[in-house]
């Protein structure tokens, strides 16, 4: 493989890049209007526009990006995650133009990316699930039956669905019909396909996922968990691996559920299996992302291994040349997803010009960055700016780092969460480890964090005054 196209953007589009050219390996960016000046045209070695500043006329025009590729004598496309990342017939697109799409063949991704399929395809493993029906379901009458069977609360959730789309908790079966209704709406509206089924809710769930990596030799291996509770709006914010709660006899179970998942499927490359935990510590198979995921690095520090470069030489046919045994846990690691966001006001995102964009810089202080100063925010994509990640020898050493690594990181034009940051490294409920998916309704409030603001800056003055004064002392001792 001697050229790579990534068919992606921001920082996920540089992240790949830079391994790859570590690897030797050429590397072709693409660009919307929108992007014309960013970070991550300038550091491939090719650059080709491919559309205006909406994704649906520029990263996810998947038969513009195979005739640049093709035009170019590529032989890799690397999708990243979002845009075209899960798109089967992408996939099958590279497929069928004898160019290696870096992930999963089309089939698996089909599989996984329905959940009923999913479902349906993990059984003959014994993967636990959550109690619930397998199939799609419209009729109201047969879902109050259902729910009445296996309890209120209850989940409906989109099969095609994800990023807490088409997604609704019933508390009584009063709700049911209303809730439903709008599941599928919303289902159909967001993913074109307004099948729904039915399961348990579990009340207090941690969200704990597994990466996982296969070859076309029948190697998997599985590179531990990542903890992703802290969550808004059904997405992550937070990430850390390992997880605190998990033992080293549930880590082993959990991994190898995951192995499991990606097996059912003849999975190939980098994947990420999805469970939800309870509050006894039972776990139940969710989903399986069929793509790197944003918080890999957190699952790299930990493991010592570069993902990416393993994703490419799985896809150029090359076996693992690792063993599961050979894998250990080395320390602890986190990241926050920093987005151009307004934790003061909903999350909404937060557009406008990067007046001040300064990063922190220091041992164990990792910062995979698509934006430089004096950019603008596109309102067309994602708002993640970027992923701070720190590591330490303990959990505690991890967090005290972020909140360093945090107030080092100057943007000024828009809102961001990086205060949220700061409130969740400082709440007691993430320092003990005892948190869960419900951790902002439980604990967090704009009123809160403003006051946490107010503090640190009465604190800051006092520091500053205490300062000034022992100055003034200083210049009024004689000589």
């Amino acid at each position: 493989m001697k050229k790579i196209l990534v068919a992606n953007r921001g920082e996920i589009a540089i992240r790949v890049m830079r391994t790859a050219k570590i690897m030797g390996i050429q590397t072709v960016a693409v660009f919307s209007e929108a992007d014309r000046n960013a970070p991550h045209v300038r550091y491939a070695d090719e650059a080709v526009y491919i559309g205006k500043a909406p994704s649906n006329q520029s990263y996810l025009l998947g038969k513009k990006i195979i005739e640049v590729a093709k035009k170019l004598d590529v032989d890799g496309i690397h999708p990243g995650y979002g845009f075209l990342s899960e798109n089967a017939h992408f996939a099958e697109l590279c497929e069928n133009n004898n160019i290696t799409f870096i992930g999963p063949k089309s089939k698996a991704i089909k599989i996984m990316g329905s959940k009923l399929a999913a479902k349906e395809a993990v059984k003959a493993y014994n993967i636990p699930m959550v109690p619930g029906i397998d199939e799609a379901i419209t009729d109201i009458k047969k879902a109050k039956d259902i729910a009445k069977e296996i309890g209120f609360p209850i989940l409906i959730k989109a099969s095609a669905g994800g990023g807490g789309k088409g997604m609704r908790v019933v508390e009584k079966e009063s709700d049911l019909e209303s809730q439903m209704n709008r599941a599928i709406s919303e289902a159909t509206s967001a993913f074109g396909d307004g099948s729904v089924f039915i399961e348990k809710y579990v009340t207090s769930p941690r969200h704990i996922e597994i990466q996982v990596m296969a070859d076309s030799h029948g190697n998997v291996l599985h590179f531990f968990e990542r903890e992703c509770s802290i969550q808004r709006r059904h997405q992550k914010v937070v990430e850390e691996a390992p997880s605190s709660v998990l033992t080293p006899d549930l880590r082993a179970k959990m991994g190898d559920a995951a192995i499991n998942v990606a097996r059912s499927c003849d999975y190939l490359g980098a994947g990420t299996v999805e469970f939800l935990l309870d509050a006894d510590h039972n776990f139940y198979f969710l989903e399986m992302n069929t793509r790197l995921q944003v918080e890999h690095p957190v699952s790299e520090l930990i493991s010592g291994v570069d993902l990416v470069e393993l994703q490419i030489k799985v896809a150029r046919g090359e076996a693992l040349n690792i063993k599961q045994e050979d894998l250990k846990i080395n320390g602890h690691a986190l990241e926050l997803r920093v987005y151009a966001e307004d934790p003061l006001n909903d999350f909404l995102p937060s557009v406008g010009n990067l007046s001040t964009y300064k990063l922190p810089v220091g041992k164990d202080i990792r910062v995979d960055n698509g934006f430089e100063e004096g950019m603008d925010v596109p309102i067309y994509y994602d708002p993640m700016l970027s992923k701070l990640i720190t590591y330490g020898k303990t959990r505690n050493e991890a967090i005290q780092l972020m909140l360093k690594a945090i107030e080092n990181y100057h943007i000024e034009g828009v809102q961001t969460t990086l205060p949220f940051g700061t409130f969740v490294c400082k709440h007691d409920a993430f320092i003990s480890g005892n948190f869960d998916t419900h951790f902002v309704k439980k604990y967090y409030s704009p009123e809160l964090l403003k006051e946490q603001h107010k503090e640190e800056a009465k604190i800051a003055a006092i520091i500053a005054l205490k300062q000034y004064l022992e100055d003034q002392q200083l210049l009024r001792l004689p000589n």
